[in-house]
């Protein structure tokens, strides 16, 4: 397994090429980067943009880790406005569009919510509802996907929403696409249930893992800390994703970042990766 960091767990501002070097430096394989609304890699990013990442990536030695966004709390495929459902498809194939121009086997997706308790105002939609839309989205986007070449991997987060691998699974299944899979993330189902048990289920489906590591008893997003510190059992998700031959990266996304010395946490992530993974020759 390859050795990613997200570029959401540098500080807030740190630019790619400074996220690239520092991701570099710290001993990382490669870097997860996000398509964001503006910026320097934004909705309206074009050939030259890109281009310049995939040549500032080349130039530090470093791969691209996946392609995620934040894009999708602010545009729901699952929203009761008609115009959101649409804006978030959009962004869906302008993710796809890059990805496939950075060089990204999957992008990370979340297919709308339910809830979100960490959004206020969030809208609540009909359990039901919020399926079939989903599902109409996903599936409208499965021949983007086909075309480009790029797996729409649907991560399990705090969406009230596929609350668990079993539906998950029906869920991917139910568009017949191996381009359609999960962007597991370990951490996310820690106050709910256990991780190596969701790898096993959704097995060959895993296109992408995040790392993070959660703490029960602190509860809330208070209860993400630092790996190792948290309640994660990593030698069984380790144990886990070699049973079903996962063998592609597995991303740190460290929420939050350090308040001081924030590049800290990206040595620290770096260091403790390797002891998860047993990479003894770092």
């Amino acid at each position: 397994m390859k050795k990613g960091i997200n570029i959401w767990s540098f500080k807030e501002g740190t630019s790619i090429a400074d996220a690239i070097a520092l991701a570099k430096k710290a001993g990382f394989d490669g870097i997860e980067l996000s398509l964001n609304e503006s910026g320097e890699l934004g909705l309206d990013a074009g050939d030259k943009e890109i281009l310049a990442v995939r040549s500032r990536l080349e130039d530090a030695g470093l791969e691209i880790a996946g392609l995620a966004t934040g894009l999708y709390w602010s545009y729901a495929m699952t929203s009761e406005d008609s115009g959101m459902r649409s804006k978030a498809v959009d962004v869906c194939k302008k993710q796809l569009e890059v990805a496939a121009a950075l060089g990204v086997d999957a992008i990370l997706v979340i297919p709308g919510a339910v809830g979100v308790d960490f959004i206020p105002g969030a809208e609540v939609v009909p359990y039901d509802k919020a399926y079939d839309r989903a599902l109409e989205a996903i599936g409208s986007l499965v021949p983007h996907a086909e075309s480009a070449g790029v797996s729409i991997a649907i991560e399990n987060v705090w969406n009230k929403f596929l609350l668990s691998p079993l539906e998950l699974r029906t869920f991917i299944d139910a568009h017949g696409s191996r381009y359609v899979g999960s962007y597991f993330d370990v951490g996310n189902v820690v106050h709910s249930g256990y991780p190596e048990h969701w790898i096993r289920i959704l097995g060959d489906r895993i296109k992408k893992v995040h790392f993070k590591d959660y703490r029960r008893q602190a509860g809330g997003l208070h209860g993400f800390v630092d790996l190792l510190a948290g309640d994660v059992d990593y030698p069984a998700v380790v144990s886990a994703l070699k049973e079903i031959g996962y063998d592609n990266y597995v991303t740190a996304e460290m929420i939050p970042p350090y308040t001081h010395h924030a590049e800290q946490i990206i040595y620290n992530t770096s260091g403790a990766m390797d002891a998860i993974l047993g990479r003894t020759d770092r």
